[in-house]
């Protein structure tokens, strides 16, 4: 399953990475691009603009 991430500080962030060890897939976003950088290193997909984070998502969309 896909899911997209909007704010990656602590609790956003450790949910990807636990969604992403279940092997789900996330596009993940936040105003701070060093948050992105970081787990886009660990496997997510990264946008750097709210209109990017939506393009990369599938339909349905599943946003947190």
């Amino acid at each position: 399953m896909q899911l997209g991430m909007i704010g990656l500080g602590r609790m956003g962030a450790n949910m990807v990475r636990r969604l992403m060890r279940n092997g789900h897939t996330c596009v993940v976003y936040d105003r701070n691009q060093d948050a992105v950088k970081d787990l886009v290193a660990e496997g997510a997909t990264g946008a750097a603009t709210v209109q990017e984070f939506v393009q990369k998502l599938q339909l349905p969309r599943a946003i947190g």
